[in-house]
C-alpha cells in the first residue's frame, strides 16, 4: 500500500469534500458497567463448579470400577460369602401390638466357638470349625418343585421327593435343609436365587485324632452339646470359656497303647481290651484306651459296645493283680513278715467253693513265692490271717469301694460285699481278686500307691499346672511297706509269671492277673479276663502300665494258654519299650548289676535270728477243711517260719520328693 492510502477496513473520519489526505483514524472508548462484570464472574464460577463436579464423577466412577474389578476378577468369592442372614424367629407368642424384644446373640448366629481340647503337649484333640446351616421358609417360595430340583443338584444327599413335600407344605415358616454345609455349597445355593432360602452361622466339631482318644474325648450331638467323655463332663466350660482345655493325655503314648492293645486283641481273638498309662507321682492319666472303639467324628453311628469305656466303666474281677493289695495289707498291718509262709499243699475247700492254684507248687510257700507263683491258696490264707475287718478298711482306703472321681461321666461303682456280708469266704476270695469287681482304673490307682511310696492320688485327666503346688495325696501305707512291695513286684517279673514283660534297662515290676468270668452257673473255664499290672522303673517308679484282654483265646504261640503271662504281659513290655524314650526315660543297662542288687529279694527269705512271727500269722484262727473227704475240719497250720538265718541285706530305695504326702 502506498503512503497515504488507507485500507478498506480502516475506520476513517474525514470532512465531506475533503481530500483523502485529510482523513484521520477514529478511536471509540467502551465503558464496562457493573452489570457486565457480575455476569462475567457468574460465568467463570459456573465453569469452576462444573470442573469440580466432573472430577467428583470421575472419582466416583473410578471407585465403582475398582469395586467391580475386586468382586469379579480379584476376589469373586468374597461378596457371596457375606450374604449371611440370621435364622428367622418363630412366630411370636405375644400379640402383634406387643413391643418386640431384642434378638439374643444366639438368634443372630453370633455364638461363641466351643473351646479347643488339646493333649498335654498342645496337640489338638478336638476343635470347632466355622460352617453354615441352610434352611427354608416355604411361605416365601414361588415354586417348591423347582426349588427342590435345584437344591438337590447342590446337595445330592437330600431326597428330592421328601424335599419337595416339605417345601410345598403350607403354613410352615421353617424347614431345615442341611447342617454344616461347605462354603462352596453355600455359594452354589446362593447362586440359585431361590426365594426363602437363608443361612445360619454354625460350627462343626472336628476330632483330628479320630479313634486314638475317642473314649477320653467322647463326642457331641447334632446341636453341639457334649454327650460323652470330656466333651460331656466339661460341656458348660467348653461352651463358656474359649481358652483351650489341656488334658494330661499324651497323644503319642495313646497311639502306642492302642497299637499294642489292638495287636494283642487281634492275635488272641479277644472280645475287648483296655490299656492305661498313669503317672504314679501325680495320678495323671497319660494314656487310656478301650477296644473296640469308634471314630469320634462319627459318634452317632457308634454301637453301644464301641462306646463302652472298659477302662473306667467296665467292671471285672481283678484276679491275681489284687494279690499286691493282699500282700501290702498283710505287711503294713504287721500281721505277716517277709519271711513268713503259708501252706499251699492242697486246695482249700470251704462250703461249696474250692480254692486251688494254677500250676501250684503243692508245698509251703514263702510270701515272695506267693506273689511270684501267683498262689491263690497262699493269698487266701494270708488274707484270712489279716481278717475281713482290716481287709475291708484297707479296700476302702485304697478307693476300691467307691466310684473314682476322674473327669468322665462314664464311671462305675465297684461291686463288693456289704460290711455285714464280708465273711470268711469273701475275705479269702478277695485276697486273690475274686468276689469283688472293680474297673481297671481302680486297679491302676491302687497299684500306683503301692509303688510310689504309699501315697494314693485320685486319677485325673487334667494336666498339672507347672506353677501350681503338688497335688494332695493320701498316705495309705508306710514307706517301708512300699519299699518291700517294689522288690516283690520286681521279683514277679524277674523270677515269676511276669517274665514275658521284661525290657532290659527298665526294671519293670508288676503282677499278672487271670480271672475267670462269672456266669449264670458259676465261673467259666473258657471265659477269662487276662491282665498285667506293671510299674517302671522300680528303682524310681514313674509310670504304671496296665494291659487287659477280655476273653482272649490261646493260639499256637502260647502253647494253648490264654493266661495273663502269655497274652497281656508281652503287650505291656512292648508298650514300655516304646513309650519310655517318649517320656524321657532311656533304658539304663550300664548300672544293671547295681540296680538289680538294690531291688533283689530272695524267693525264700531266711528268718533273722531271734525274730518272732507277727501276732496272728503263726496260728490262723479260722478252721478250713484241707481235703474234700468227710474227715472233720482241721485247724489251719501256722505260717511257716523260715530257718534261722541272717536276713538278706535290703538297701533302702530313695523316694522322690515329688510323691511325699502333703
Amino acid at each position: 500500500m502506498k503512503q497515504g492510502e488507507t485500507s478498506p477496513g480502516d475506520d476513517i473520519a474525514r470532512t465531506a469534500g475533503a481530500p483523502d489526505s485529510a482523513s484521520v483514524l477514529r478511536i471509540e472508548h467502551i465503558r464496562l458497567t457493573s452489570a457486565d462484570a457480575a455476569a462475567t464472574f457468574s460465568v467463570r464460577r459456573t465453569q469452576g463448579r462444573l470442573r469440580v463436579a466432573g472430577w467428583l464423577f470421575i472419582a466416583l466412577f473410578g471407585l465403582v470400577a475398582g469395586k467391580l474389578a475386586l468382586a469379579t476378577v480379584v476376589d469373586p468369592m468374597r461378596p457371596k460369602l457375606v450374604a449371611q442372614t440370621r435364622r428367622p424367629e418363630p412366630p411370636p407368642a405375644t400379640p402383634p401390638s406387643a413391643v418386640p424384644t431384642a434378638p439374643t446373640p444366639a438368634e443372630l448366629g453370633l455364638r461363641k466357638a466351643r473351646a479347643t481340647i488339646t493333649d498335654r503337649n498342645g496337640e489338638i484333640l478336638a476343635i470347632s470349625l466355622p460352617t453354615a446351616s441352610v434352611f427354608a421358609n416355604p411361605d416365601k417360595m414361588i415354586d417348591a418343585n423347582d426349588a427342590a430340583e435345584k437344591l438337590h443338584r447342590v446337595l445330592p444327599q437330600l431326597d428330592t421327593a421328601d424335599l419337595r413335600q416339605r417345601l410345598a407344605a403350607g403354613g410352615r415358616k421353617f424347614v431345615y435343609l442341611a447342617r454344616h454345609i461347605t462354603p462352596r455349597q453355600q455359594i452354589a445355593i446362593n447362586d440359585l436365587g431361590i426365594p426363602g432360602i437363608e443361612f445360619e452361622q454354625t460350627e462343626r466339631r472336628g476330632f483330628p485324632q479320630g479313634r486314638v482318644a475317642a473314649h477320653v474325648i467322647g463326642g457331641i450331638d447334632v446341636d453341639g452339646h457334649g454327650v460323652a467323655g470330656i466333651e460331656k463332663f466339661f460341656d458348660d466350660r467348653l461352651r463358656a470359656d474359649p481358652t483351650p482345655l489341656k488334658l494330661s493325655v499324651d497323644i503319642r503314648v495313646q497311639q502306642v497303647v492302642r497299637d499294642e492293645l489292638l495287636r494283642a486283641m487281634t492275635d488272641f481273638n479277644a472280645i475287648g481290651a483296655a490299656g492305661i498309662v498313669l503317672d504314679v507321682r501325680t495320678g495323671e492319666v497319660i494314656g487310656m484306651v478301650s477296644l473296640p472303639d469308634y471314630d469320634a467324628n462319627h459318634f452317632g453311628t457308634a454301637t453301644n459296645d464301641e462306646r463302652l469305656n472298659r477302662a473306667t466303666f467296665g467292671r471285672y474281677e481283678p484276679g491275681s493283680t489284687f494279690k499286691l493289695q493282699d500282700a501290702a495289707l498283710a505287711l503294713d498291718s504287721g500281721t505277716v513278715q517277709i519271711w513268713n509262709g503259708f501252706d499251699a499243699t492242697s486246695p482249700i475247700h470251704i462250703g461249696r467253693f474250692t480254692i486251688s492254684d494254677f500250676e501250684g507248687k503243692k508245698r509251703w510257700l514263702y510270701l515272695p513265692e506267693i506273689l511270684a507263683y501267683s498262689s491263690n491258696i497262699g493269698a487266701a490264707r494270708m488274707a484270712d490271717a489279716v481278717g475281713g475287718e482290716k481287709q475291708r478298711a484297707w479296700m476302702e482306703r485304697m478307693g476300691m469301694l467307691a466310684p473314682l472321681g476322674i473327669e468322665l461321666p462314664e464311671v462305675r461303682s465297684p461291686s463288693a460285699p456289704t460290711a455285714a456280708n464280708w465273711k470268711e469266704i469273701a475275705t479269702m476270695t478277695i485276697g486273690f481278686g475274686h468276689g469283688i469287681s472293680v474297673t481297671p482304673l481302680h486297679v491302676v490307682a491302687g497299684t500306683a500307691a503301692i509303688a510310689n511310696g504309699g501315697i494314693y492320688y485320685r486319677p485325673t485327666l487334667l494336666v498339672a499346672n507347672p506353677d501350681a503346688p503338688p497335688r494332695d495325696g493320701l498316705r495309705v501305707m508306710q514307706q517301708s511297706t512300699s519299699d518291700i512291695m517294689r522288690r516283690l513286684m520286681r521279683l514277679v517279673v524277674s523270677d515269676g509269671f511276669g517274665k514275658t514283660a521284661e525290657v532290659p534297662g527298665y526294671y519293670i515290676g508288676g503282677k499278672t492277673g487271670t480271672a475267670e468270668k462269672p456266669g449264670k452257673h458259676g465261673y467259666s473255664k473258657n471265659a477269662r479276663v487276662s491282665a498285667f499290672m506293671s510299674v517302671f522303673p522300680m528303682n524310681a517308679p514313674r509310670y504304671a502300665v496296665y494291659m487287659m484282654l477280655d476273653e482272649p483265646k490261646a493260639n499256637a504261640s502260647t502253647h494253648g494258654y490264654a493266661t495273663a503271662g502269655w497274652v497281656s504281659a508281652p503287650a505291656a513290655g512292648r508298650v514300655i519299650a516304646r513309650i519310655g524314650p517318649m517320656l524321657g526315660l532311656l533304658p539304663d543297662v550300664e548300672n544293671a548289676a547295681t540296680i538289680n542288687a538294690q531291688l533283689s529279694i530272695p524267693l525264700q527269705p531266711g528268718r533273722p535270728p531271734g525274730a518272732k512271727p507277727s501276732p496272728g500269722a503263726p496260728v490262723m484262727q479260722s478252721t478250713i477243711p484241707v481235703a474234700a473227704s468227710g474227715s472233720p475240719p482241721m485247724r489251719a497250720k501256722p505260717a511257716v517260719a523260715g530257718p534261722a538265718a541272717p536276713a538278706p541285706a535290703v538297701p533302702a530305695i530313695a523316694v522322690p520328693t515329688a510323691i511325699a504326702a502333703r
